[in-house]
């Protein structure tokens, strides 16, 4: 995107965003999983006796979850990308990607939980 400045990089920099998002709902099982979790959450949160504070962390909950299997997808695809033999280090990240979204899963469910029961 080197020489683009101003609104043609803010638009050229949003189509390659639009490109990330399908290309992760095409190619990952675990985020249209998730982002189907989040069509039915969402608008269950507005649905919900809860007040506004809890709401919104319950709706910021779910996106962070979704934020991090993009991220946890974008690791994959590099580690793939750098050889198909095992190594430690790509192990590692593999893992250190899949634990980002294993946490923010726990924290969505802590959330919801406190919102709703306690």
């Amino acid at each position: 995107m080197k020489g683009n400045t101003g609104l043609n990089r803010i638009v050229k920099a949003t189509g390659y965003s639009m490109q990330g998002l399908k290309s992760a709902f095409q190619h990952e099982a675990a985020f249209r999983q998730e982002l189907l979790l989040a069509l039915v959450l969402i608008p269950l949160a507005f649905l919900l006796d809860v007040g506004q504070a809890e709401r919104m962390l319950m709706i910021l909950s779910v996106f962070i979850v979704l934020i991090a299997e993009l991220i946890n997808s974008a690791i994959e695809a590099v580690v793939d990308r750098v050889g198909a033999e095992v190594n430690e280090l790509s192990g590692r990240a593999k893992d250190i990607g899949s634990a980002t979204v294993f946490v923010a899963l726990l924290l969505m469910i802590y959330i919801w939980l406190d919102a709703l029961f306690l």
